[in-house]
């Protein structure tokens, strides 16, 4: 009988030590401020002799 009465005191015990985790909503709702501004700039270098001939109206 006290060996019985032993694990079940132990197990009374441990049970008392479990962690517990509690999750709650936040009271107020969450706010992500997003100011972004994107710029690009594309760049194109043509060569002297192929802007000639694309200035030129006979290509097209």
């Amino acid at each position: 009988m006290t060996l019985l009465g032993g694990i079940l005191t132990s197990l009374l015990i441990s049970s008392g030590c479990t962690p517990t985790v509690k999750i709650e909503p936040p009271e107020k709702p969450i706010v992500i401020n997003l100011n972004v501004k994107i710029e690009h700039e594309i760049k194109i270098k043509v060569d002297k002799e192929l802007d000639d001939l694309l200035s030129n109206d006979e290509l097209f």
